[in-house]
């Protein structure tokens, strides 16, 4: 129900989002370019120390914020965990209307990575979500009440949304998630005045025996073997980036992995399996495909390209381009003529092993077999998440430089090749229970590995200016002023203002919570806003990294002179091991063959959202310091579904009471198990391996 007074109706069209006013951000990336740059320039490196909180608006969730504001005629519109929305003014922050699509809490069991949702898209006075159980949801600005509702994807699947929606000529474009469960990816267009849906491009084939969508998949077919595992949904989904060109009436998106990582078993006969990790330029009225770019050939590392896309003009070789900038997960800047899809160029922006280089003449990268992990074990580089994760960078015209929030993280791959596609879990065809084994007690080390930076770019020079490391394993977002000014947020709860040349620190905010997604800069009565919000979460803040605080979220807004006070962050309750009587599990007396049934199927199904080997210090429980209470209602919660509505759907579709009480029982012998001497000497080791490895990236 609408809270106080309503809103502005936001008359945003075409034109406002093509060439927004400077004191506004209309759009995801502010406009159609997505250059997430503000030509705002009253904060400067003179005054910037002076910024402030001028208002805090705490959002009542405490799982991921990963939304970018949107601002328009005095309001902001964002979005908090499990797709609520809420319209604030944006001078006070006080609250005008909220809405709860009423999300049902199991619907995160679907969720690769947390019940996160990055913005909303406004036009012609609504404003539009993607929600996480799969609808798209026009709701009226000024009020907050629904307008048309559609479900975009089939109830039955693990699809999810968690992208912003986009809007191009009275289109609403949406894609979705899900390919790490067994999907198959699209992107649809439906009208904004009706819900009607306009069109949908499949981004994989199906079966040579069935009638393919749209001409495109003829083409794309040829590029899968015969042999390919159909039922496993094959991916790309396109859950992230767009972008639009209105001069060339171009839509551009980023296409994402494959559901079955394991190249070898997915397309046996070989084939680049277009369109997986993709960029596609279409027409936006028809979803016609113009051209497309494929980052990685048969990819088999989880590297999307849904990576946040830029829109820009450079000079090239003496002559002004129009070009498409990203910087997809697997470590390569890509610079691309956007009338064409061109390729321009093609650099390492992170250190990386798969590949040495791309081939000019062919565009593609040329492997190095080091991460070629179909007949054995190999650790890789970039890893699942990526040189560059969907944290949005930003692209600064004055300096030409490209701001993007990078990782440096290798990641272990082992093939099951006994695993077959089982709906409800996890289907990227990887041994999870062999790889927990073997690293077992060696992520407890993980934390001291720092992974994530700020770095500045060149794209013509195709070189790193210089980088910002940080003490977290979560990114945040990033925002470029007409001030020469770069802001960032860390997962260390600092948000700073750096000099975009040189990446001098300038000022910082310590707010203690995490903060992941884009700033913004608006203006209101002649005075300069930045508002971002706080809370971790992804995939990073469910189970890599530890925290020691209460993660509640917010939205902050700064100014100079600002007088409101910061959130108190409140630090985590302490957790004591309170358990059951341990003779009741055999699996404790002995019974190893029970022990590692209940290990294998806790690293199979529980392990990406409570840790690998239970050693989980994010946003969920430890399930080792779990209370009596929980030890004594495990098969209601785990098979009954207890706790649904909090988000631990019921698994009863794929375990069995006993398989619920061998996982019961690991978890225990893993809260009375102490570290043996080799899993400290992994410690020890683990600590100067990152010190060597920062040394070694750079």
């Amino acid at each position: 129900m609408p809270v106080g007074a309503t809103a502005p109706t936001a008359e945003v069209d075409g034109a406002r989002l093509a060439a927004p006013g400077a004191s506004e951000w209309p759009s995801h990336g502010r406009d159609y370019a997505e250059q997430r740059y503000s030509p705002l320039a009253e904060l400067s490196e003179e005054n910037v120390g002076e910024l402030a909180p001028a208002w805090v608006y705490p959002t009542g969730e405490t799982r991921g914020h990963e939304a970018t504001p949107i601002v328009v005629d005095g309001v902001l519109y964002a979005t908090a965990s499990w797709s609520k929305v809420f319209a604030l003014d944006a001078r006070t922050g006080r609250e005008l209307w909220r809405y709860d699509p009423k999300v049902p809490g199991a619907k995160a069991r679907d969720a690769c990575c947390d019940v996160v949702n990055r913005g909303v898209a406004v036009w012609k006075g609504r404003v539009y979500v993607g929600t996480l159980d799969g609808r798209l949801i026009a709701l009226d600005a000024r009020t907050g009440e629904r307008d048309w509702e559609q479900q975009t994807t089939d109830p039955s699947k693990p699809y999810t949304i968690t992208g912003a929606p986009r809007v191009v000529k009275g289109l609403v474009m949406i894609g979705n998630g899900g390919a790490d469960f067994g999907v198959r990816g699209y992107i649809s267009a439906y009208d904004a005045e009706t819900g009607e849906m306009r069109w949908r491009f499949y981004t994989v084939p199906r079966k040579p025996d069935q009638s393919q969508e749209h001409i495109e998949l003829d083409r794309a077919l040829q590029t899968w073997s015969p042999d390919t595992a159909w039922e496993w949904g094959l991916g790309g989904t396109v859950w992230d980036s767009m972008a639009y060109d209105p001069e060339l009436d171009l839509l551009y998106v980023g296409v994402g992995n494959s559901s079955l990582y394991d190249r070898s078993r997915r397309s046996p006969g070989g084939g680049d399996n277009l369109y997986l990790s993709s960029i596609l330029a279409l027409r936006p009225e028809t979803g016609k495909l113009v051209w497309h770019y494929q980052t990685t050939p048969a990819e088999a590392w989880d590297y999307t390209a849904t990576q946040h896309i830029i829109l820009a003009e450079l000079e090239i070789e003496g002559k002004p381009r129009k070009v498409l900038m990203q910087a997809p997960k697997n470590g390569f800047f890509y610079v691309l003529d956007r009338a064409t899809g061109e390729l321009l160029s093609a650099e390492k922006y992170v250190r990386m092993n798969w590949a040495s280089h791309v081939d000019m003449e062919t565009g593609r990268p040329v492997e190095t077999g080091k991460g070629d992990w179909s007949d054995g074990p190999k650790f890789v580089l970039p890893s699942i998440a990526g040189g560059h994760n969907w944290h949005p960078m930003a692209f600064h015209p004055a300096t030409g430089y490209v701001y993007i929030p990078t990782y440096r993280l290798p990641y272990p791959f082992k093939a099951d090749k006994d695993s077959t596609y089982l709906p409800g879990t996890l289907n990227t065809g990887e041994d999870f229970p062999s790889l927990a084994s073997t690293i077992d007690g060696f992520e407890r080390s993980f934390s001291f590995c720092r992974a994530t930076q700020l770095t500045a770019w060149d794209p013509i020079q195709g070189r790193r200016i210089w980088r910002v490391n940080h003490e977290s394993e979560i990114n945040g977002g990033t925002l470029a002023t007409g001030s020469d000014l770069v802001f960032h947020g860390s997962g260390e709860g600092r948000l700073a203002a750096y000099r975009a040349q040189d990446g001098s620190e300038l000022w910082a905010s310590e707010v203690g919570i995490a903060l992941m997604g884009g700033p913004v800069s608006y203006a209101l009565d002649g005075e300069q806003y930045i508002a971002v919000l706080a809370g971790a979460g992804g995939s990073a803040g469910l189970n890599l990294t530890v925290l020691d605080y209460e993660n509640a979220g917010y939205v902050i807004a700064y100014k100079r002179g600002g007088t409101a006070k910061l959130p108190k962050v409140l630090p985590r309750k302490p957790v004591v091991l309170d358990l059951p009587d341990v003779a009741a599990f055999p699996a404790l007396q002995g019974d190893r063959a029970e022990l590692q049934q209940g290990s294998d199927l806790y690293n199979t199904h529980c392990f990406r959202c409570h840790g690998v080997g239970t050693k989980s210090g994010g946003l969920l429980p430890d399930l080792r310091y779990s209370s009596r209470e929980i030890h004594e209602a495990w098969p209601e919660i785990v098979l009954g579904g207890a706790f649904a509505g909090r988000g631990m759907a019921s698994f009863a579709d794929i375990l069995s009471e006993q398989d619920v009480r061998a996982i019961h029982g690991y978890v225990i012998s893993q809260a009375l198990r102490e570290p043996s001497l080799l899993e400290s000497a992994a410690v020890w080791v683990g600590r100067r391996a990152c010190i060597s490895a920062r040394w070694l990236v750079d």
